[in-house]
């Protein structure tokens, strides 16, 4: 297993993504047969993976505006969780009362998530062009914007050492 992986698997939100995930599936499983119950199921479990899969690309890369992105998914991927158990409740496809669970789990969630985006560096980030956080009307702030970019900061990420079952015995130019 790699360093990274190691690394995010051991982060509050993730281990409390794992525990939404957790749930999900004991809820999954606890729905009456029903022909919804496919459906919800599958929203849950596809939402609860989303959630740690977009928390692993969040810390595989450091620019502020893609781990904003991926933190914005994984508020909706919260949020369309939520909805499905809400749903399970209000068609009467649950024998248990999951929705308070669910929201009790989420709200633990929510709170390592906001520290954990608080965490995100702002000043590590690049205009994406599609002028969410970034004002670009303006050639000034253009400029500023291209001075935001630490390209050796960015490409370090990438390092030789990070890749898993590379020798590094190998020369450049073997």
């Amino acid at each position: 297993m790699s360093r990274r992986l190691d690394k995010y698997e051991k982060l509050p939100v993730y281990q409390k993504a794992q525990e939404l995930f957790d749930l999900a599936e004991v809820i999954a499983d606890a729905l009456k047969e029903d022909e919804m119950k496919e459906h919800l199921a599958t929203q849950m479990f596809s939402n609860a993976a989303l959630i740690q899969a977009k928390i692993a690309g969040a810390e595989g890369g450091g620019l502020y505006t893609l781990r904003m992105q991926n933190a914005v998914l994984i508020k909706l991927a919260t949020q369309d969780m939520f909805n499905a158990i809400s749903f399970a409740s209000m068609v009467e496809i649950n024998e248990e009362d999951y929705v308070d669970l669910m929201r009790d789990k989420i709200d633990e969630f929510r709170l390592v998530f906001n520290d954990w985006v608080r965490g995100f560096d702002k000043s590590y980030d690049i205009p994406d062009n599609w002028a969410i956080r970034f004002d670009t009307s303006t050639p000034e702030q253009e400029k500023l914007e291209e001075l935001m970019f630490d390209e050796d900061r960015f490409f370090s990420d990438f390092d030789d050492g990070d890749i898993e079952g590379e020798d590094d015995d190998i020369e450049e130019g073997d």
